[in-house]
């Protein structure tokens, strides 16, 4: 099984946080008291916000052609 973590502070994988979203939990503060996701770093809450459709990009690496890596959020700048 591939497991895709969304919070690595707390080791919640992306079926799970899809999960919670599927028994009500439809916002990022009921993910949290469903399973902690976002409460520590917070660096999660984004992708967990994407997950549950609410317009955040999920941050992506992509090399450009010979540069620095770049992610989601710094192309749209």
């Amino acid at each position: 099984m591939n497991r895709v973590y969304v919070c690595s502070c707390f080791g919640i994988t992306e079926q799970q946080v899809k999960q919670h979203a599927e028994n009500g939990a439809c916002t990022p503060r009921r993910i949290a008291s469903a399973c902690k996701a976002g409460t520590d770093c917070g660096s999660c809450v984004r992708r967990i916000q994407a997950i549950l459709g609410r317009g955040a990009v999920p941050e992506r690496e992509t090399a450009v052609q010979g540069g620095p890596l770049l992610t989601g959020l710094d192309e749209a700048a």
